[in-house]
């Protein structure tokens, strides 16, 4: 793999065609949004479910993001979004001037989210629909000024008003503690006048940490899951990292040969687990057959916890290790359960042959379950020799779509700010059959450049020029264990078959027509079209941050997918005056929120960690206390009561025996009497 970072694609460089989407700047977001820290009041929530609408005017490259967006937001939150269907409020996203959103629900029918020219990386889509969602930056918070200093001399005029804080009567920062890395804050050359930044932290390490644009933070999604009351989030499933001896609930088969040990090393490798990398002492763990004490053919099993799919998608995502033979191999079966199969069905998913040893390799496995499941690894021992044997970690399991391929760069340090930094990727194919390359511009002394470029490929007489609308999704994986806490960065283009370069072509057209020649390493000659990206991908700094380089290895993921569906209209639909005049009669007290549901309104009553309000309309309070008071008391009434029964119960059975005694009394004889 590493041939194809050879320097000597450097000479080709002067031949490349390569537009630049960010003209060579990192953009920062300036929304109008004025003010993460939640609105205050239960009024601006939305339903756990958004109604949307993409309108016409959104660029192409824009829709597929935002869908892209809405997965982030279902694989770590319980906010769904889905097309509006005539319900009363819903968000229409369209292209406006910039990035902005209104803060909260505003509850006035069709509420407008833009997201303009160049706002259309994901986690810019994340933002805006964050303030939608009820969240100001996060330099609006009433306690800024202890974490940040403005420079108001440094600011454009008539800006200053983005800078503002709000008490704590209208924004709740949740108890949460101010968030540096946060998605809502801004960078520190926010709207400057001139060179010097703005915003100055005043720990100087998170200076070019502001502004980040990824993903969701941790304390972003504290924020958000509390905000509406989310326990779980919709399309994870499951996480393992094995640093806990119950191993996740995985469970160990009876009728295979061998067992996975849980292990922190071995001799002949893993060193380490991935997780750590050994920088941990005393933890860092992972599964291990071995497969040097066995026999051909032998099989260990390990299967996880019973899991329940909702989407019947998923995506099995885990390292692995081969330290035996690179005939060994792990098979990845699906146990399907079922009410006539209560043992399970059996099916195998994938086999994973001629494993590379001596390193953790990533791998994606797609999964298409319905029904009640165990994901099953069984590890099999090969013909050839083993001194080892095979080991996984940090599995991850969720029901979203698995990339299409894998870019795995080994020795990767090296490559940051060196005139070698300049990388091709091996050719892929897209799932229409289009051949193509992404091109790492490692070489800048501050920023990192990632291009996509269609190549001449096998398929090329039966496809169709232009290429037509497939989106190339290109993300840098952050190889934090658990998938809930990553924050990946990545870009999508699209093919625009209407794009025109300078001189006249189509910049998409056929690369045997447009592009230049190129040569693999083996020497064999291609065309290779013009790059379409960003010299602003990720800055070095933030790429040495996080867990993009891990054991100094780097994963870049691709899809390219078909999205010429969005080009239809989404089917605009009115209001139903029954479900706009459902609410309009519901009046919920003490900040409740008015909610149709099966058609019928009912509100959604306000509740904090030891208090709520009830009722139809909200309009009871109750709280632990009283819960206890009223608890204590009706078991005080329940023990009176029983004392009461046994009383009556006793005075009775004593005057009933009495009575018998003195009915007997006349039938006695004189003996008896006297007997007696």
């Amino acid at each position: 793999m590493d041939l194809w970072n050879l320097s000597w694609f450097l000479f080709l460089d002067a031949l490349l065609v390569i537009s630049d989407v960010d003209g060579g700047m990192d953009q920062d977001i300036f929304d109008i949004n004025e003010g993460l820290n939640s609105i205050i009041g239960e009024k601006y929530r939305w339903p756990h479910t958004i109604p949307y609408v993409l309108e016409d005017s959104l660029e192409m490259n824009a829709k597929g993001v935002i869908l892209n967006a809405f997965e982030r937001y279902r694989l770590k939150t319980c906010i769904d979004f889905k097309p509006w269907a005539g319900e009363t409020n819903y968000i229409s996203v369209f292209k406006g001037s910039g990035c902005w959103s209104s803060v909260g629900n505003r509850r006035v029918g069709k509420q407008e989210l833009s997201i303009g020219a160049n706002c259309d990386r994901i986690a810019t889509v994340q933002h805006e629909f964050l303030h939608a969602l009820g969240f100001w930056h996060e330099q609006s918070r009433s306690d800024r000024d202890d974490y940040v200093r403005i420079m108001w001399d440094r600011i454009l005029s008539g800006r200053e008003h983005n800078f503002n804080t709000y008490s704590d009567d209208i924004s709740d920062s949740l108890n949460v503690p101010y968030d540096y890395t946060s998605v809502m804050h801004y960078s520190k050359t926010a709207f400057q006048n001139g060179t010097e930044p703005t915003i100055v932290t005043r720990i100087s390490d998170f200076e070019d940490v502001i502004g980040q644009r990824m993903d969701f933070s941790d304390s972003d999604l504290l924020k958000l899951n509390q905000l509406y009351n989310c326990s779980s989030s919709l399309s994870f499933m499951d996480s393992c990292s094995f640093e806990l001896e119950n191993v996740c609930g995985m469970i160990q088969s009876s009728v295979d040969n061998a067992d996975w040990q849980r292990v922190s090393q071995v001799p002949r490798g893993p060193e380490s687990d991935h997780s750590n990398m050994g920088q941990c002492q005393g933890s860092g763990f992972f599964m291990h057959f071995d497969s040097s004490s066995v026999n051909v053919g032998a099989t260990a099993v390990l299967e996880s916890r019973t899991l329940y799919p909702k989407r019947g998608f998923q995506c099995l995502q885990f390292y692995l290790y081969n330290s035996g033979s690179e005939s060994d191999q792990l098979n990845i079966y699906i146990r399907e359960y079922s009410a006539d199969n209560v043992d399970g069905n059996l099916t195998l998913m994938e086999e994973i042959k001629e494993i590379p040893t001596g390193s953790w390799q990533l791998y994606h496995v797609t999964l298409k379950v319905t029904k009640k499941f165990r994901v099953v690894f069984e590890g099999r021992k090969g013909s050839g020799a083993s001194l080892g044997g095979l080991s996984i970690d940090d599995i991850n399991l969720s029901e979203t779509r698995c990339p299409h391929h894998i870019w795995h760069i080994r020795n990767f340090k090296q490559f940051i700010g060196s005139p070698n930094g300049t990388l091709y990727s091996p050719p892929f194919y897209s799932s229409k059959g289009y051949a193509f390359q992404i091109y790492l511009n490692l070489a800048h002394v501050t920023n990192a450049g990632i291009y996509f470029h269609l190549i001449s490929g096998a398929n090329d007489d039966q496809l169709q020029w232009p290429c037509p609308w497939q989106q190339a999704t290109m993300t840098l994986l952050d190889q934090n264990p658990d998938i809930r806490q990553r924050m990946s960065n990545q870009r999508s283009i699209t093919t625009d078959p209407f794009m025109t370069t300078d001189n006249g072509n189509y910049f998409w057209d056929r690369p045997s027509k447009v592009g230049t020649v190129a040569l693999f390493p083996n020497g064999t000659q291609f065309r290779r079209g013009g790059g379409y990206g960003t010299s602003a991908f990720i800055t070095h700094e933030r790429l040495k941050s996080r867990d993009f380089i891990k054991g100094d290895d780097v994963y870049i993921l691709l899809t390219v997918e078909d999205i010429s569906h969005l080009n239809s209209t989404q089917i605009q639909l009115t209001p139903t005056p029954s479900v706009q005049d459902l609410c309009s009669k519901t009046t919920c007290k003490n900040d409740g929120v008015c909610t149709v549901r099966d058609g019928k309104a009912e509100c959604r009553c306000q509740s904090g960690e030891d208090w709520w309000y009830m009722g139809e309309r909200c309009e009871k309070r109750g709280s632990t206390r009283d819960t206890i008071v009223i608890a204590v008391s009706s078991t005080v009434a329940v023990f009176a009561l029983m004392l009461i029964i046994t009383l009556v119960s006793v005075y009775c059975t004593r005057k009933k025996y009495r009575e018998r005694m003195s009915s007997n009394q006349p039938n006695l004889t004189p003996q008896n009497q006297h007997a007696f």
